[in-house]
Formats: C-alpha cells, sequence, structure tokens
C-alpha cells in the first residue's frame, strides 16, 4: 500500500538537512520540479494569483480557485505538495474547512497565517497580523480539522516580525507548535541574526523563505540547514524565469524576428509534458480488444 502525501512528507521530514522547494503555480510547473529531482514542492499563492487571475497576491483569488488549482497539480505531481491556505477564509469553521479540503485535494500540508484579511505577499507593504488570540484559534481549528481526519500537515505562519518584531514572531511560533503545529514558518525575518534565532528560540521543524530581492537575507540551503531549518522555499524563482523567458521571447518576435534559440526542442517539449509515458500506456492496450 502506497503512503499518503502527508505520510511522505514526515517521512522526507525525519532526515537531517534542508530540503530545497521550489515552488509550483500549476501543474505543469509542479510536474516539471519533480522531473529535475526535487522531493516536495509547495503551490504559492503569489504565482497561482498571477498565473490563474493575473493579479496580485492581495487576497482576491478565492478558496474555490486555490483547491481547483491545487487539485489539478497534486494530481500531476509525484511528489509531496505544500498548499497555501492563506489567512483560512474566515472563522474557525472556514479554516477547518480549508484544511478539510485541502487534504481531499491531495496537499501533503497546508499553510495557515495569522494576518488579517486580505492578506497579501509577505513580502510587501500593507501586512498586518490579527491579535495572538486569533492567531491561535486558526492553528487550533487547523489540528481539530488533521486529528478528526484530514491527512495532513499544519504549517503555521506569522508575519508578526514586520509590524511587532521577532519577538512578538517567536512568541506566536512556540505557541503554534505548543497548539499541535507540524511546521513553522516565521515569515520575513530581516538579517542573518534574525534567521539563526528562530530555529534556537522556536525549537521544531522550520521553513524558510528565500525570495529574490525579498527581505530576508538570502541562503543557500546547506547554510540554513546548519542553522536548523528543515525547507528552504523559493516561492518565485521558476515563475520569475518563465516569465523572463516568455518577455524575451515576445520581444523577439514583435520585432518579426523568431526566439529559436531560446526554445525547447519539440520532442523535449513533448516528453516533459507527458507524450512519451502516454504513448508507453497506450501501446500497452494496442491488440488486446
Amino acid at each position: 500500500m502506497s503512503l499518503s502525501p502527508a505520510a511522505r512528507l514526515r517521512r522526507l521530514l525525519e532526515h537531517p538537512g534542508c530540503l530545497v522547494m521550489p515552488c509550483c503555480w500549476d501543474a505543469l510547473s509542479a510536474r516539471m520540479i519533480a522531473q529535475a529531482g526535487f522531493e516536495l514542492t509547495f503551490m504559492s499563492g503569489f504565482a497561482v494569483s498571477a498565473a490563474r487571475i493575473g493579479a496580485p497576491d492581495t487576497g482576491l483569488i478565492s478558496l474555490g480557485e486555490m483547491v481547483d488549482q491545487g487539485r489539478n497539480i497534486c494530481a500531476a505531481s509525484s511528489i509531496p505538495v505544500l498548499g497555501d491556505g492563506d489567512t483560512g477564509h474566515g472563522n474557525a469553521l472556514n479554516v477547518r474547512r480549508t484544511v478539510e479540503l485541502y487534504a481531499s485535494a491531495g496537499f501533503a500540508a497546508v499553510m495557515i497565517e495569522d494576518q488579517i484579511a486580505p492578506k497579501r505577499c509577505g513580502h510587501t507593504k500593507g501586512k498586518q497580523v490579527t491579535g495572538r488570540d486569533e492567531a491561535l484559534m486558526r492553528i487550533r481549528a487547523a489540528v481539530d480539522a488533521r486529528e478528526a481526519g484530514a491527512d495532513i500537515l499544519i504549517l503555521a505562519r506569522t508575519d508578526a516580525r514586520h509590524d511587532h518584531g521577532l519577538d512578538e514572531a517567536l512568541w506566536r511560533a512556540n505557541a503554534f507548535a505548543g497548539n499541535g503545529a507540524d511546521i513553522l514558518f516565521i515569515e520575513a525575518p530581516q538579517s542573518l541574526e534574525e534567521l539563526a534565532r528562530i530555529p534556537v528560540e522556536a525549537p521544531g521543524l522550520h521553513m524558510a523563505n528565500m525570495l529574490e530581492g525579498g527581505k530576508t537575507p538570502f541562503l543557500p540551503a546547506e547554510e540554513l540547514g546548519k542553522m536548523g531549518y528543515a525547507i528552504a522555499a523559493y516561492p518565485l524563482t521558476i515563475l520569475s524565469a518563465a516569465m523572463k523567458a516568455m518577455r524575451e521571447a515576445l520581444s523577439v518576435m514583435k520585432t518579426g524576428a523568431h526566439p529559436d534559440a531560446a526554445l525547447l526542442d519539440f520532442a523535449e517539449l513533448r516528453r516533459i509534458v507527458g507524450f512519451d509515458t502516454y504513448y508507453e500506456a497506450e501501446n500497452a492496450y494496442r491488440g488486446k480488444e
């Protein structure tokens, strides 16, 4: 019997070191991350909002749209997928339903955060967090959904560093762990000293967010592992690379030329999408009618 996505993620997290986690936004990007040999991925809310509705990560995309996107991603992925559950989309019962929906979609973990709705990207201006009681209620509700049968890990995020300082963020992370969260995430520490303090002062499994041009110092995963981080997330690296490549190809086409040098060979494109695997499966049924 094969392991569930959550069980596979738990097994990955048992090993020492820091897992490198490129983030995806659709089924194709998730498939390519797995094909490249990575062991897990994360459905980025920023990236899904950009790709699915062409809008910034400011709370505009709905729960239904995120779950629908996630269901396609998880179905196409051969590796565990963590998902951005934002604020849980409402009160405690909304949080529970969010967790249940993400589990049924096939996610290995769901991230629930303490921002005030509408939430926004953790490295942009204007974000605020709820009070402690509300923040803890969300994590308790998420954990209750897991304990009631949702086969999924809870990734508890706090953005309190932004307005309230690292000490408040550390208090919340410790409280999240005490309420049953599986993985902790303090968003946007702003120095090497702050990054180093987090795993020491809030014991548990931690994720670090490596955003190019963001507020947090950008470190190699090996160095983060030595600090005590279990996961290094790269939320926009491949989305940025894809957007740059598309913009450059479009710029060449606009001149009347064709961007041949920047294109994948058609055979390789077909292989990545899955034509070769499809043909093999199709051939297995030929002549058996």
